[in-house]
């Protein structure tokens, strides 16, 4: 049995506007109707795969369980990172884990935002190294190259070898300049790095007492440590902290001799900036990639994508350029300038601009909500919760509110009354009041929010009881 682990941090800022740190481009249905984490969890179940284990952001994590739910998977367990520190402590943290209970527990590491067309060619290669890993060694996959691609990190083989056969692993090689990329490229014994490795939880802790022994003390007593809070396991943040930043390439993997390279050339992704996801969309004649409510006029090799239902592109007579459009941001660069999109992010930190790594709609774990006008001393939001969620018995310092019940049913409690509210009516909240807003039926109920006070921020809420268990803050 092979235990998949996903991992599921990041900000993918290469892909703002579709991707924020609120909802980075895990989550995004970016190709296909499912999001690329949803179908990286279903490319690694069926025959032979173990529930996945998930290691994520706090942020992150009732993300993570609904968007599992909806697809059908069950996860068998989720960890929570207290703060990222790259690769290399979430594959000691997941390789403890699991040698808990099966030290020999074969373990298949990748990143939940890859996308593989061939999902059972993919498990074909993975099958295939499993007797590798089984006799100690860290197996990594490698990917046919199809151009000098300089983005990449690079894998070179003692020799060319098929698909599916194990080889030996010679270097890694970092990101290329363009004159060697195109030389490995000839060469025809090189891969790319796709960062997807397989094997034991054991060899993975033997190869971190070799090569990053450092990391083992606070990993382990930051999984030692570790409390069970719903159904998630939360790392303990002291012992967390002490542990480095660092990429299990760093790490382990460019140290370890114990390595071998399965390649694989049956299409892979990891869809690193929007040139890579205009590659993966359909084309028309002249090379245009569209999505949603988008229209090219005599435009060639163009992507342009509307993500909003109410938001119309059209391009006229553009080559070879992308625009990205939001209901609150729109990105325009040239096809060139792909890897480029972070310094927009970068220029939007810098102004202080929310949309730098946040949406306008708000995804909480009992639904979300969207700010439609705001002020200096008032707001007006969409609010809606999903069947049977219920936000958290709360009080605010500086704003009242005044609910209106626009679809649905809510049952509402106001200093310890309630009732209940239906569709055209209302309901106010004081300032100070404690308050409880739940869904008691079996569709999405739907309200307006206004909002009226001094400050507005979404840190002014003070949290009694939660059904999810957060804390205090913004989002807990």
């Amino acid at each position: 049995m092979i235990h998949p682990v996903l991992l599921c941090g990041g900000s993918g800022t290469r892909l703002w506007p579709l991707s924020r740190k609120s909802f980075p481009k895990q989550f995004v249905q970016l190709i296909g109707v499912e999001s690329l984490f949803q179908s990286s969890a279903r490319r690694l179940s069926g025959k032979g795969f173990a529930s996945p284990l998930v290691i994520t952001g706090s942020e992150y994590r009732f993300i993570v369980t609904e968007q599992l739910l909806s697809a059908g998977i069950d996860p068998a367990a989720v960890l929570i990172e207290p703060e990222p520190r790259n690769t290399a402590p979430a594959v000691l943290a997941a390789a403890l884990h699991l040698a808990g209970t099966d030290p020999a527990a074969l373990m298949l590491v990748a990143p939940s935002d890859h996308v593989v067309p061939d999902a059972a060619a993919f498990r074909a290669a993975v099958q295939a190294g499993v007797p590798a890993a089984r006799g100690g060694r860290i197996v990594t996959f490698g990917i046919r190259p199809t151009r000098p691609e300089t983005g990449y990190g690079w894998l070179e083989l003692a020799a060319p070898a098929r698909d599916g056969a194990p080889a030996d692993l010679c270097r890694f090689v970092e990101k290329p300049a363009r004159d060697l990329a195109e030389a490995m490229l000839a060469a025809g014994n090189f891969l790319w790095n796709a960062g997807i490795f397989l094997f034991s939880a054991q060899t993975m802790i033997d190869a971190f007492r070799a090569h990053a022994p450092d990391l083992l003390p606070p990993v382990t007593a930051a999984v030692a440590a570790a409390r069970a809070d719903l159904g998630f396991l939360r790392l303990d943040p002291d012992a967390w902290g002490g542990a480095r930043a660092v990429s299990i390439d760093y790490a382990v993997m460019e140290r370890a001799a114990n390595l071998a390279v399965v390649p694989f050339g049956a299409g892979w992704s990891d869809l690193g900036g929007w040139d890579a996801v205009a590659a993966e969309m359909p084309a028309d004649p002249r090379g245009n990639a569209l999505g949603g409510n988008a229209h090219a006029i005599d435009c060639d090799g163009t992507l342009l994508r509307s993500k909003d239902a109410g938001v119309e592109l059209v391009g006229i007579g553009l080559t070879d350029i992308m625009a990205i459009a939001t209901d609150d941001a729109v990105l325009v660069a040239h096809r060139s300038r792909a890897q480029d999109v972070k310094k927009a992010v970068e220029l939007l930190q810098a102004r202080g601009a929310k949309q730098a790594e946040a949406f306008a709609r708000d995804h909480r774990p009992w639904g979300w909500f969207q700010t439609l006008a705001l002020s200096d001393r008032f707001q007006v939001k969409r609010i809606v919760v999903k069947p049977g969620a219920a936000l958290s018995l709360q009080s605010h310092m500086h704003r009242s509110e005044h609910w209106i019940v626009v679809h649905g049913t809510a049952r509402v409690m106001v200093d310890g009354a309630v009732r209940l509210v239906g569709e055209n009516e209302s309901v106010y909240i004081p300032l100070g009041a404690r308050h409880r807003m739940e869904n008691p039926g079996k569709v999405p109920m739907v309200l307006i929010e206004v909002q009226t006070g001094t400050y507005l921020g979404e840190d002014d809420i003070i949290r009694y009881e939660d059904a999810y268990a957060r804390g205090q803050g913004a989002k807990g």
